[in-house]
């Protein structure tokens, strides 16, 4: 599993993969952070394209073409706000990759990329929100998916922990 499991450290809307994830906001209009940047990058299209479809509930996905963008698709997904832990956050969260690779599944994406989804606005502990990313990540791979996934992070400490899950656990 591990040849099918990725860190890197690099600007996701560059990527040149079948799917990018892009952590969206419920409502689906522009926000900052990794949103901000993939419809920057994927053009006015995407923004229309998600201003039709509307809304996505925090742990559900939906898929968009990539437009502008290298990849072929997008996939927004919602994360919940931290709210402490004990408010079904990890659930949701959980369930926003599982979300996205269950679209991989039925799109014929190979490969995609993740951010570190929930921790950025929302409030995640990176630490925490890491170890579920990668959790559920191996256990939808471990159960036949086909992707080869790609943990795309901001920053240089991100991406020396899911390298680390990745070196350790996989």
């Amino acid at each position: 599993m591990k040849d099918r499991l990725k860190s890197i450290q690099a600007d996701i809307t560059t990527l040149k993969v079948d799917a990018i994830v892009n952590a969206a906001n419920a409502p689906l209009r522009p926000g900052g952070g990794v949103d901000g940047a993939i419809r920057r990058a994927g053009g006015p299209e995407l923004n229309a394209e998600l201003a039709r479809i509307g809304y996505c509930a925090p742990g559900s996905a939906v898929l968009t073409p990539g437009y502008r963008l290298p990849a072929r698709f997008v996939i927004h997904t919602v994360a919940p706000i931290w709210r402490g832990g004990d408010k079904e956050e990890e659930r949701l969260l959980a369930s926003c990759y599982s979300s996205a690779l269950n679209l991989a599944d039925q799109n014929d994406v190979v490969s995609v990329a993740f951010p570190a989804i929930g921790t950025g606005a929302y409030g995640w502990p990176p630490k925490r929100a890491s170890e579920l990313a990668f959790q559920i990540v191996t256990k939808h791979l471990a159960r036949g998916g086909k992707q080869h996934v790609i943990f795309c992070c901001f920053s240089a400490e991100d991406q020396q922990r899911y390298a680390g899950l990745i070196e350790t656990f996989a």
